[in-house]
């Protein structure tokens, strides 16, 4: 692999995990802790899920994902119903509740977020919506980045 490359990869890796955790700060706020978070987001933007396929999307054990759950079923922002093909299995819904809790941190990071770009010159803003251009194509797989 060319340097220039593995380094430019490196620095984007650094520079998105970093970008996360600050706009995260604010999740606090929200009083969810940052796993069952993550857990809810994957319900409630990717549709119902069985524990199972929980605990495979955010890479936990299965026992972790049935804690975080239980926890989340408890605060109202999930229900369990019984999967409609194995009635042995239960399938994760997000909530109303659950729903709202993560618009509402969805625009408080956008809003951290977008405060630190207005500060940004023009030009700096155009560059960015460039590189969100060519960060969409490299997430839908595509080797072209126009």
């Amino acid at each position: 692999m060319d340097h220039d490359v593995e380094r430019l990869a490196t620095d984007l890796h650094s520079a998105a995990i970093h970008l996360l955790r600050k706009v995260r700060e604010v999740d606090s706020e929200l009083g969810i802790t940052p796993a069952r978070l993550s857990a809810l987001s994957v319900v409630a933007m990717g549709g119902p899920r069985t524990v199972s396929e929980l605990a495979k999307a955010e890479q936990v054990a299965g026992p972790t994902m049935s804690r975080i759950v239980a926890a989340l079923e408890a605060a109202g922002l999930v229900v369990r119903r019984e999967h409609p093909q194995d009635g042995r299995a239960m399938v994760v819904h997000a909530t109303e509740k659950g729903r709202l809790v993560m618009e509402r941190g969805r625009v408080r990071r956008v809003g951290v977020l977008a405060a630190r770009l207005e500060r940004l010159p023009n030009d700096d803003r155009r560059t960015l919506e460039q590189a969100v251009r060519l960060l969409r194509s490299l997430v839908a797989g595509n080797d072209d980045s126009q």
